[in-house]
């Protein structure tokens, strides 16, 4: 008996897709309790050898796909070839379409390093903030919102440590959060109309030019479908907030349309008891109606008009409350409007070649007002292109023609020297993605711009993807940029521009950079209900004569070119497990920004070197959201040379949902952080405060709760 238990057999077995029945290579097969495994080849087939008479379980896993396990009784009855078919996993069916490189090959085919938020995610993180994108963004690694007004929340994204103005901020593709705008942009840009985000971190100057040294985030908008989409979002805090969304989308042959509109406002919140607002008293209001007209199966447009107008005051809580009376009060008030339209083309030549125009128009009006001073402006900017693409199995090709102006023209209110600049710049630019083999893929790309009053600027850059593995991928990327001067950074934004004088294009230069990123990704499935993703990144980015902002004399301050150098390197380190409906995302970022000049070193201030990220999902689908998150921020250098302290955030947030509504209260930053706690936020008196850095939250522990529902 013990030696027939021990006769030795062979399986050999083809692996294919249930889906589709094509054939899958590198699935790994077990035999239970035994050291006997292989892997499927190139035509799907698998053979084992010196199996054990008897029930013998088989196990099937790979990546994507649901492990499968089937028991077979050796001896084998027959030598009829075995067919096994492997499911995929329904979350691996969804296509996930970028539109941020312009390629037709899925997001796990494209060289570029992509991060997608995907619609569930931004249904999530509109739940805790509707109203803006800001905890959208921030809660990512390497990405770090910087507030540049402690009393009107004014604020920026840095990625990996470079300041703001280094991230392009895109809409469907447009540059019209820039500029003037730049430092109000986040707050005023609701998730309800959005159906993705997508962020490239490193320089992305190929596609669109300069200004997306540090990376670039595209917010791409909902299409209208033929199934009618009308969807309401009503949200209350209990920091004095009000949130109400609405959005409309339905398609018919020829046309479509999407509507969105947004109401937000505040009252005036000082949780810390100082006399100072920590939110502003705000009110705004957004209207995004867009067109969409199918002319046949070849050619589509679509027109449309984005329009914020937002009135917001923060400062001494009586002065907002009363302005006639308390007039010797400290104050900052943006009164803002913003209008922008979109008009895209689209054409398909044939199978392979497509052509497209677009071109966008953006209008911003803003007066900032603080005591004894204002500073009001209007920026008109356009931007238009002009591409072409050619896309076959092996490769892909886009390339194309823009040109960007940029004209801000300041209204003076007193006999301080007017700002006003005006900027042109004609671009051309092409891209190739070329799978060259099974286990490479290249992403190549040229621009060359010229930039009025600056010259000519050459942008190469390079991306790669390397399949080392069934479940193990990597990428290595980089490129160049650079950035025009104007006087719309976070250094002025910190000053409202008081006594800021202009920049000089005889004087100040752009500031050039390379860079580059290599990351490493590996995912399996550990069982049925396990899965595990790991992500490795590690960046690099030197930029060349970055423009600052000195005091020239005792009152006066203008910007120079540095004759040094700011370069910023470090990880970013992504986890994600899942058990079934659990999921657990922890993030470490290791952020290193140094100021070289004049042969010192120093940090680069407002950047934490260290910050951990943990967020424990658990979901009942179509029933239960649970979330529970943490975050830490290291210790960060201040502009005066000072450490500001390290902190913790936590959050918790619970969502009931039906098939049409469902209901949600969100426990923001419940151990109540604020810098307030233990840190002051301004020297002198409070009618006439000198504001320190701001490094943490003001606002401290906030309730909000809302209901949204679909008819």
């Amino acid at each position: 008996m013990s030696l027939y238990s021990y006769a030795q057999n062979s399986y050999k077995a083809v692996i294919k897709n249930g889906e589709n029945n094509s054939v899958l290579q590198g699935v790994t097969v077990n035999i239970a309790g035994n050291n006997i495994n292989g892997k499927s080849d190139e035509k799907g087939i698998i053979q084992l050898n010196n199996i054990p008479n008897g029930k013998q379980v088989i196990i099937f896993t790979m990546v994507g796909f649901k492990t499968k396990s089937d028991t077979t009784d050796f001896p084998l009855s027959d030598n009829k070839q075995i067919e096994i078919f492997l499911e995929e996993h329904s979350e691996e069916l969804e296509e996930v379409t970028i539109s941020s490189t312009r390629s037709t090959r899925s997001i796990q085919n494209i060289p570029t390093r992509i991060e997608f938020i995907g619609g569930e995610e931004l249904d999530e993180k509109g739940n805790m903030k509707p109203g803006d994108i800001r905890m959208l963004l921030s809660e990512s690694t390497g990405i770090y919102v910087q507030t540049t007004s402690p009393t009107s929340a004014n604020a920026s994204i840095r990625i990996q440590g470079l300041d703001g103005r280094y991230t392009q901020i895109l809409k469907d593709g447009f540059p019209i959060y820039s500029g003037a705008s730049s430092g109000l942009g986040l707050l005023q840009i609701p998730p309800l109309d959005l159906k993705q985000v997508e962020v490239i971190k490193g320089s992305s100057s190929t596609l669109y030019g300069g200004g997306a040294i540090a990376g670039l985030v595209n917010l791409i908008s909902k299409t209208p479908t033929f199934e009618k989409d009308l969807r309401f979002h009503i949200n209350g805090t209990s920091a004095k907030g009000l949130d109400i969304n609405g959005f409309y989308g339905k398609r018919t042959e020829k046309l479509g349309t999407t509507i969105f509109a947004s109401h937000n406002r505040n009252n005036a919140y000082d949780p810390a008891k100082i006399g100072l607002s920590a939110i502003p008293k705000f009110e705004r209001y957004i209207f995004n109606p867009k067109l969409f007209v199918y002319l046949n199966d070849d050619t589509k447009m679509n027109v449309g008009i984005n329009s914020t107008i937002e009135n917001r005051i923060g400062g001494d809580l009586s002065y907002i409350k009363n302005k006639k009376e308390n007039s010797s009060k400290y104050f900052e008030e943006n009164k803002t409007q913003r209008y922008s339209s979109q008009l895209t083309l689209d054409h398909q030549i044939d199978e392979n070649q497509s052509v497209q125009i677009k071109n966008s128009v953006s209008y911003f009006n803003r007066k900032t007002s603080i005591p004894s001073y204002i500073f009001e402006g209007v920026q008109i900017a356009s931007f238009t292109e002009a591409s072409y693409a050619v896309n076959s199995e092996k490769s892909d090709w886009v390339t194309g023609l823009n040109i960007w102006t940029d004209n801000f023209n300041e209204k003076p209110h007193t006999s301080f020297e007017e700002r006003d600049y005006n900027q042109t710049t004609v671009g051309a630019f092409i891209q190739n993605n070329w799978k060259t083999t099974n286990w490479l893929q290249l992403e190549t790309g040229f621009r060359t711009d010229y930039v009025k009053d600056y010259g000519a600027v050459f942008l190469p850059r390079v991306s790669a993807l390397f399949s080392i593995s069934q479940g193990l991928t990597s990428r290595v990327g980089g490129g160049f940029g650079y950035k025009t001067p104007t006087i719309f950074t976070e250094d002025s934004e910190r000053m409202q521009y008081r006594n800021i004088l202009a920049i000089d294009k005889n004087t100040n230069k752009l500031e050039r950079s390379y860079g580059g990123n290599a990351d490493i990704n590996y995912k399996s499935n550990l069982g049925d209900d396990w899965s595990i993703s790991i992500n490795q990144l590690f960046f690099y980015t030197y930029l060349k004569n970055p423009l600052l902002l000195e005091n020239s004399s005792q009152d006066l301050y203008k910007f120079i070119n540095s004759s040094g150098n700011l370069n910023t390197k470090g990880i970013e380190t992504n986890v994600k497990l899942s058990y079934d409906d659990l999921h657990l995302f922890l993030g470490y970022t290791f952020t290193n920004a140094k100021l070289n000049q004049n042969n010192t070193s120093k940090e680069n201030p407002l950047t934490p070197k260290h910050r951990i990220n943990s967020v424990l999902m658990y979901e009942v689908e179509d029933k239960w959201k649970l979330g529970l998150e943490a975050y830490y921020f290291g210790t960060q250098t201040l502009n005066d040379g000072s450490k500001g302290k390290d902190y913790v955030t936590c959050g918790f947030m619970a969502e009931k949902l039906w098939e049409r509504f469902s209901i949600y209260i969100n426990f923001e930053n419940y151990l109540d952080t604020r810098q307030t706690r233990f840190d002051t936020i301004y020297t002198g008196t409070i009618t006439n405060p000198v504001f320190k850095d701001i490094y943490a939250p003001l606002d401290g522990f906030v309730i909000n709760s809302g209901i949204k529902f679909k008819l």
